[in-house]
């Protein structure tokens, strides 16, 4: 038995992406809160306290305000919206990444109906599919993992839809195989991946190399998600090309017109 309500969608752009879903009459699509970018007049929107999913059904007040609570550790606000076709026939609602990426649209039953997600990877979801918080049990990953002990967990049947930084790469991984990665590169992994970490091995590489001290590993069997661009990643570099955030210069004698040229050329402007 579907729980889910069943959406169709479509993709547009390519580094600055956005998904289009259909709805059909009474159908409900959930986002978090600021994701969308449009919407037909015969969608209704609402504000709920919780995901609306049968994770949320038969609690009282408290029940959904700790389930909230939880949310709001993996970067979900308290409140979340809903957006529903409340007319017949086809409407439509769309939702944009909040930075350049990708979306990345998962079929939550084609995946034993769990996934696990960088916090604020979550943009939108079929109604139905339930928005909660992973514990990483690993004390290494935890502490120098980047994603922290705290991870985003998706539940249910239907489509969710996440955003990352950059190209985004599918991996499927193997019992017996172990792929190293930079930690800020995950993005999501099935229920049977292991993340932890894992000591680089070189303390002057680490230091001097630019990589770190320590690597991701995955390993178990299943599928993962890895991103180019970590948003941390662009970030830093954007205050270093506008010389941090104190507002010191990159130089002795750089000039405001020369850090503004050096953000021009962070992204291939002249």
């Amino acid at each position: 038995m579907t729980n889910s309500h069943e959406v169709d969608y479509k993709l547009y752009g390519d580094d600055m992406q956005f998904v289009e879903i259909e709805l059909d009459g009474n159908e409900t699509v959930l986002a978090e809160a600021g994701a969308m970018m449009y919407m037909d007049e015969k969608i209704k929107m609402e504000t709920i306290l919780g995901d609306g999913s049968n994770a949320d059904k038969g609690k009282g007040l408290m029940g959904k305000l700790m389930g909230a609570g939880k949310r709001l550790l993996t970067g979900e606000g308290l409140f979340m919206t809903t957006f529903t076709n409340c007319m017949g026939g086809k409407a439509y609602v769309a939702f944009a990444a909040p930075y350049p990426g990708s979306i990345i649209p998962v079929d939550l039953k084609e995946m034993n109906g769990t996934i696990i997600c960088q916090k604020d990877a979550f943009l939108c979801a079929a109604k139905g599919v339930s928005v909660g918080m992973h514990l990483n049990k690993k004390i290494g990953s935890g502490f120098f993992g980047g994603e922290g002990f705290i991870m985003q967990k998706l539940d249910g049947d239907g489509l969710a839809f996440l955003h990352a930084g950059g190209t985004i790469y599918k991996k499927k991984i193997s019992n017996g195989e172990k792929l190293r990665i930079d930690t800020g590169c995950l993005v999501a992994m099935t229920a049977g991946i292991n993340f932890d970490i894992e000591f680089a091995g070189d303390i002057k590489s680490g230091l001097f190399g630019g990589e770190g001290l320590f690597f991701g590993t995955l390993s178990g069997e299943g599928e993962v998600w890895l991103q180019s661009l970590p948003f941390s990643r662009m970030a830093d570099r954007v205050m270093s090309a506008a010389g941090g955030s104190k507002g010191e210069t990159k130089g002795a004698t750089a000039s405001p017109l020369e850090e503004l040229s050096g953000l021009a050329n962070l992204f291939g402007r002249d």
